[in-house]
């Protein structure tokens, strides 16, 4: 029967235990100084070597010959536990056995002296699944074990176990496997199997493996069954991976602002199997990288790739700035969190490119800043004429009949003048259904209070921001509604624009109604009747002047050598 090669190659003393020296040469030591504990804990993620030093140091304190701390592994007693014929080393699954009841029944088993072995071993593997009354039962026997009884506990979470129980073990707290550490182990195994294993191949094993040297064996075995020969291209399709190529391209897609080119990348990656899960997270690995060369003096040190790779990223990452990359890396994290927690991850992970692509959709800190980097960049590249009164809507700017240039102005007077501008926008967006009610055959009117034909002046209401918040203090649900609206006066009538069809509804209902009466009344001190201009819906999108400014200065930047 063909056996997993994790098996297979489990090793059987301490010398064959990568990763862990400063773990391996302190049980040595305590083994061949005879300096044995009645308790250890082992601690850990999986796969780098816990329950494999148990077994080893279980042998180790039963061999009749030690060697320097190590089992000979041709006693008897090394032999026999081996295979499984000698029954004084037990494996215990908390996860399956962890009551009161079972614990109990170990209880009795330890006062039993071993059959063959010097000690009984108990090994209970992942022992912070045990429950509170089974911990409380196996704490006197742990505080006073029979003289021939040793406990060897494994754990991947040890916030769970109580400290009552950590007190009275000695603590080993096992690493991730480093990258370099792993791909000399399975370079090793894999010319035992007659797996031609190339440099790179191994060094992405153990990028996916993660520290996991278990994971890393496995997945040289999942490739093995495809072909002996192992490359980097044949790993990438077997763990699901993107590719060095898609990571470039879809970081290149975000650099230059192109969402349908990370669409469709990610549609292909879709189409040919690629877990969205695992893409996000290499994108996260990705995106550290770059945040890597960026920040640290011996980034080289901190990123496993090969030579070639490293600098192509060099060349990549300087046309990112650190906002930007802070930004990628934020991003992606709650796109990961969210698809753990059961979010569609294929339309997570286009919403992630398409607010990256396409910034002003994203209103977070981190966009914001990202944005103003950009255009420090642009400003710290040369000079540009930043006239705010040339920053219009493309419709306009297709109508518009060129004149004469703008007068050059400083790139502090062109952000001064944006926000002047935005607020007369402002005032503007609320007046400019002065001409729509006149222009329209005739405006959707409540019932209550039609418009006076004789009332000609309609004048933008100027108190609609404090207005809205004494609609939100009473009336929560029509704030709601109301929200993305303005408001004008005319004659007797308070007329508000909306191109929320609902509004109309809830103004026919007496308690909204009352509401929006009194809070004007409380701003104006007048009482006025209702009345509803619905927008056309042909309305100017909302611009965004700082994505304006951006572009202008991209636009009308120029160079200046020295």
């Amino acid at each position: 029967m063909y056996q997993a090669l994790y098996r297979k190659y489990r090793p059987k003393n301490f010398y064959d235990v990568y990763g862990q020296d400063h773990i391996t040469s302190t049980l040595k030591n305590e083994i061949s100084e005879n300096r044995i504990s009645h308790a250890y804990l082992f601690i850990g993620s999986r796969g780098t070597g816990k329950t494999t030093c148990a077994k080893i140091l279980a042998k180790a304190v039963n061999c009749e010959n030690p060697q320097n701390g190590e089992p000979c592994n041709k006693c008897e007693s090394c032999k026999g536990l081996d295979s499984g014929a000698i029954y004084d080393v037990v494996e215990i699954d908390a996860a399956s056995n962890n009551g009161v009841d079972n614990i109990r029944d170990l209880r009795q088993e330890v006062n039993y002296s071993p059959s063959h072995c010097k000690y009984r071993v108990y090994i209970i593997d992942e022992v912070h699944m045990l429950s509170t009354p089974a911990f409380n039962a196996l704490l006197k026997t742990l505080e006073e074990p029979p003289a021939h009884v040793i406990f060897i506990f494994a754990t991947t979470e040890v916030n769970k176990i109580p400290a009552t129980i950590l007190s009275r073990c000695q603590r080993f707290d096992f690493k991730h496997i480093q990258s370099e550490t792993m791909a000399v182990r399975l370079k090793e195994v894999a010319g035992y199997e007659g797996i031609t294993l190339d440099d790179d191949a191994a060094i992405l094993i153990s990028r996916i493996a993660d520290g996991a040297l278990r994971d890393g064996l496995s997945i040289l075995d999942q490739c093995a069954g495809r072909s002996r020969i192992v490359d980097s291209k044949l790993v990438s399709e077997v763990a699901g991976l993107a590719g060095n190529e898609m990571l470039y391209s879809l970081s290149k897609a975000i650099r230059n602002k192109d969402s349908s080119g990370a669409v469709d990348t990610l549609s292909q990656l879709y189409q040919n199997s690629y877990d969205m899960e695992r893409l996000c997270a290499e994108l996260i690995n990705h995106f550290r990288n770059y945040l890597l060369l960026k920040t640290a003096k011996k980034n080289r040190e901190l990123i496993v790739c090969t030579n070639d790779e490293y600098e192509q990223m060099l060349g990549e990452a300087k046309s990112f700035t650190l906002e930007n990359i802070i930004l990628c890396l934020d991003l992606f994290q709650n796109t990961l969190i969210k698809i753990k927690a059961g979010a569609n991850s294929r339309i997570e992970m286009e919403l992630a490119f398409i607010k990256l692509c396409e910034p002003r959709l994203e209103q977070s800190n981190e966009a914001l800043l990202e944005r103003i980097s950009r255009l420090e960049n642009i400003v710290k590249r040369g000079s540009y004429v930043p006239s705010v009164q040339n920053i219009k809507p493309e419709a306009d700017r297709k109508s518009e009949v060129s004149g004469r240039p703008e007068e050059e102005k400083s790139p502090q007077d062109a952000l001064s003048d944006a926000q002047n501008d935005n607020e007369f926008k402002a005032e503007e967006h609320k007046s400019e259904h002065k001409t729509e009610a006149q222009t329209e055959a005739k405006a959707e009117v409540h019932p209550d209070a039609q418009q006076g034909e004789d009332d000609n002046i309609q004048m933008p209401f100027e108190q609609w921001d404090d207005f809205i918040d004494l609609i939100y203090k009473n009336d929560i649900i029509l704030y709601g509604v109301l929200y993305d609206s303005s408001a004008s006066i005319k004659g007797e009538h308070f007329v508000i624009h909306s191109a929320n069809p609902t509004v109309k509804e809830f103004m026919k209902t007496k308690t909204h109604a009352s509401a929006i009466k009194q809070a004007v009344y409380e701003l104006t001190g007048r009482h006025f009747k209702l009345a509803i201009s619905r927008n056309s819906g042909n309305d100017a999108p909302k611009r965004d002047l700082l994505e304006d400014l951006i572009n202008q200065a991209q636009n009308n930047v120029t160079i200046k050598y020295e």
